[in-house]
């Protein structure tokens, strides 16, 4: 297994609730194998340096993982398609 940060940024127009359960979600994806989540990290609602499909805002999510390959491939292949995530990024430490 290996430690990979993740960012991700939601929609701000997502409610609260649907943006928790979203997150919890895709933290799961990541525990799915056998992985842990080492460390989850929400900076909130920021501003865009330009604007990503119509939005000049979004909230951010930075999560620390320890995490088989496997489940990676999957948490971006879903992040990729899930509608509510405007943009991810998997960095591997």
């Amino acid at each position: 297994m290996n430690k990979y940060e993740i960012m991700f940024i939601v929609k701000p127009n997502v409610e609260e609730d649907a943006r928790n359960s979203l997150i919890e979600s895709l933290k799961g994806i990541l525990t799915k194998n056998g992985g842990t989540v080492d460390n989850v990290n929400e900076w909130g609602l920021r501003d865009f340096a330009y604007e990503i499909d119509d939005f000049k805002k979004g909230y951010y999510v930075v999560v620390d993982a320890t995490v088989p390959a496997a489940d990676i491939a999957e948490f971006a292949r879903l992040s990729g398609i899930n509608a509510n995530i405007i943009r991810h990024m998997i960095i591997r430490r």
